[in-house]
């Protein structure tokens, strides 16, 4: 996965072109990968992610958290708005390039409600594959989180919080491997239930196309090579 940590479209992008050359690499050596990303620059690389459609190595996930621009401004500064990112999916989709959405962070009490809509509008753009992540708060993370939510939605911090906890057995983070991206308890099964309902009725199966090896080359010169290039 191409964003594993950070994401691969970073307005610094647009300059450097670092994830564009990764992809350039891929495509040489018709390695497959995955890419997430919160924001509409991944069209500027479609030439190069049509040409790996086109040989099934490349998945492209747009992370969509809510469709409230306002919301989005505040809580994730340069991202792409929702409208962007939505068209971003449609333009991927008639490219023929297989494309989905992340709905990550679910936030319980502040954009839970937003999945199925969220679901429908990326369904109706093309969107073949869909996939959820309960926000996370390891670390230096949760403090951060909730200054912000004093600061910027003061009126739903202990609506917010005290539904987080309810997924986390009393805690606002859950360092469990097997847990912690989907919560436990009533208000995580609720979550649950609603991404898989809203999937199929916005006809979202989640069978993305496999990604292919059978095309991989592999590095004739060594490891130089790549840098030769």
């Amino acid at each position: 996965t191409l964003s594993g940590n950070t994401d691969p479209y970073q307005p610094v992008e647009r300059t450097l072109a670092l994830t564009r050359r990764c992809l350039e690499v891929f495509l040489e050596f018709r390695n497959p990968v995955s890419i997430i990303t919160k924001n509409a620059l991944v069209l500027r690389d479609i030439d190069i992610l049509g040409a790996m459609a086109r040989l099934d190595l490349i998945h492209v996930m747009l992370s969509i958290t809510s469709l409230d621009g306002e919301l989005i401004r505040i809580m994730e500064p340069r991202t792409s708005s929702p409208l962007l990112r939505l068209e971003a999916v449609e333009k991927l989709a008639q490219n023929g390039i297989p494309v989905g959405v992340n709905i990550a962070p679910v936030i319980p009490g502040l954009t839970d409600e937003e999945i199925p809509s969220i679901l429908e509008a990326a369904s109706s753009r093309g969107a073949v594959g869909a996939s959820y992540i309960l926000v996370r708060l390891p670390g230096s993370v949760e403090s951060l989180f909730v200054d912000w939510l004093e600061r910027a939605l003061p009126e739903k911090r202990s609506r917010v919080l005290n539904r987080i906890r309810e997924t986390r057995g009393g805690n606002l983070s859950d360092p469990r491997f097997h847990t912690r991206q989907r919560g436990e308890g009533e208000v995580a099964a609720s979550v649950r239930s609603l991404f898989t309902l809203s999937a199929a009725r916005a006809g979202i199966r989640g069978k993305w196309p496999e990604l292919s090896t059978a095309h991989f080359r592999r590095i004739t010169g060594g490891q130089q090579e790549l840098f030769d290039n």
